[in-house]
């Protein structure tokens, strides 16, 4: 096989601009005309990976199949292309000075001066090259966090410098997406920041090929015109990436703006005849014409940062669609929901999923929403500390074992209905040291979850400390909770639910991340349905 063409994707102007979406969509598309694909995310900070930032910091940290805690970006690649990412697509500052200074420790560096030039660079080099090196891919596409001008950017556009310099002409494309704003009062777009952000980049010894800029208007030709005269790049490498209803119309927008075309352009590849989206059109259809309406509330306590939730979001969106159904999702914050006010703030639902998370903030207001559910026969979805907040609230009202607990919220509690693993107590560090990745589950015939898959072997992705406490599992199935999920290996409860409930389940893992738009997850189709068929009911 040949080597793989690099794609590298810088932001300018301001954060958030999409570059994760824009090189999602990308891909999607030369996935779809029949390239072997895969996107990279290098982030300029400084942890390790994101399994030790608040939520509200960086919203949801998304978990792969061999236990890397990644960037919610990979949320997005996996989303869109339906290949599952790894530990090598997403590499921090953290981990690239964690890698020096371990070689520098142990004298492989034979006692140079370490430094950011050529040390840092050449190991950002070498993780750029690491996914090119499989011979699976035949492009890969980087996304350079931050935006250009950042102190801590600067050694990942030198990186990109010196592997363009090193690559052959026409095996690296550099795009840059930009903002061009709209001032109101002039009644215009302002190409300007763009002119400035492409410089900054030109300084560092970087010109971009092509530029997506988001706008909330039209680009007119002229406009297209001046900022190629000015930005040394071609016309038709001006790409406008305007507003749109959902993300997953960006693939289509970029198709429209031939974006996959000139980037097989400039490599001198073939089209290989148009790109098939059919799947992703009809998605697209179902999502914009639904049928029917549920609103579901998702009881969580970073309810302020929806990307917190990211995937969630996501996976209901697909099963939406599924199902030709619109989901309206309700934010309702735990820590401020009791006994008194649950009637007034979650009754309305047609369906209830309580949040994952950490820690014993807004605990008390979970449980008290699932207790309204279970009571009520309002269909329950809970996920990971949702599922352990399902198993203290069934102990408590159900079991009588009042002081019921998981030993995260309270470790002298009598009644350790959800306790650490026993390999997880000798644990100091906090990073990287969970149940993390892809586990085995085995589910029992008849069930809910077994109805919901159609299959008894199953692998789903974790991450956390806790679990269920086994001792307790006789008690809790007499009186109606079972364990339909259990891994095979050790044994430890996956799924749990109520057999004499229309649907209330519960689950370890994060079904979450592993739902896509080609194969929405088996368990948020069947909540929807199940949120469905309890609105009909209701009438």
């Amino acid at each position: 096989m040949n080597k793989p063409k690099y794609v590298f994707v810088t932001g300018g102007v301001t954060s958030s601009l999409g570059k994760g979406i824009i090189s999602a969509s990308l891909a999607k598309l030369l996935q779809a005309r029949g390239y072997t694909v895969t996107i990279q995310k290098f982030d300029p900070y400084i942890n390790v990976d994101p399994g030790t930032l608040n939520p509200y910091e960086h919203g949801e940290c998304y978990v792969t199949d061999d236990g890397a805690e990644t960037d919610l970006d990979l949320g997005h690649y996996e989303r869109f292309l339906n290949v599952p990412t790894s530990q090598a697509n997403n590499v921090t500052t953290g981990r690239i000075y964690q890698t020096v200074i371990d070689k520098e420790r142990r004298g492989d560096y034979l006692g140079k001066t370490v430094q950011v030039v050529p040390h840092i660079t050449d190991e950002i080099k070498r993780r750029l090259q690491l996914l090119g090196e499989t011979g699976k891919y035949e492009i890969i596409i980087t996304e350079i966090g931050g935006t250009v001008g950042d102190i801590e950017s600067l050694p990942y556009i030198e990186a990109v410098r010196q592997m363009r310099w090193e690559l052959a002409p026409n095996d690296s494309v550099v795009i840059h997406l930009t903002l061009l704003p709209y001032l109101a009062a002039a009644k215009e777009l302002k190409t300007k920041p763009t002119q400035h952000s492409v410089k900054e980049l030109l300084e560092t010894g970087v010109q971009a090929d092509i530029l997506v800029c988001r706008t909330e208007h039209t680009i007119s030709p002229e406009m297209k015109k001046k900022l190629a005269l000015f930005c040394n790049v071609k016309s038709n490498a001006v790409i406008e990436s305007i507003d749109v209803e959902t993300i997953y119309d960006v693939p289509l927008k970029m198709l429209k703006e031939k974006l996959d075309k000139v980037v097989l352009e400039k490599f001198k590849l073939p089209l290989r005849g148009e790109p098939d989206l059919k799947q992703w059109e009809s998605f697209l259809a179902r999502f914009k014409n639904p049928k029917q309406e549920v609103t579901i509330g998702l009881v969580g306590k970073y309810v302020e940062l929806p990307d917190a939730y990211k995937s969630i979001i996501e996976s209901f969106i697909h099963a939406g669609a599924a199902n030709e159904c619109k989901v309206k999702l309700e934010y309702v914050h735990s820590e401020f929901l009791d006994k008194e006010n649950a009637v007034e703030k979650i009754s309305h639902f047609d369906g209830i999923l309580v949040a994952p998370g950490f820690g014993s903030r807004g605990i008390e207001g979970k449980i008290e929403a699932i207790r309204y559910t279970r009571e009520n026969k309002i269909p329950f979805f809970g996920i990971c500390l949702g599922m352990q907040c399902a198993v203290i609230e069934f102990a408590r009202n159900v079991l009588k074992l009042k002081d019921a607990h998981s030993t995260e919220m309270n470790e002298k509690t009598k009644n350790p209905v959800i306790d650490m693993m026993p390999d997880q107590k000798k644990i100091t560090e906090k990073g990287g040291t969970m149940r993390l990745g892809a586990y085995a589950c085995e589910i029992q015939k008849g069930t809910k979850a077994y109805s919901a898959y159609g299959r008894q072997r199953i692998s789903e992705r974790h991450r956390h400390r806790y679990e269920f406490n086994n001792k307790y599992l006789s008690e809790f199935k007499a009186k109606g909770m079972i364990a339909s999920g259990i891994n095979p290996e050790t044994g430890l409860v996956e799924i749990v639910e109520i057999t004499e409930h229309p649907y209330f389940v519960g689950v370890q893992y994060h079904p979450e991340l592993k739902s896509t738009v080609e194969n929405p997850h088996p368990l948020f189709v069947r909540f929807v349905k199940a949120a469905m068929d309890y609105k009909t009911k209701k009438g």
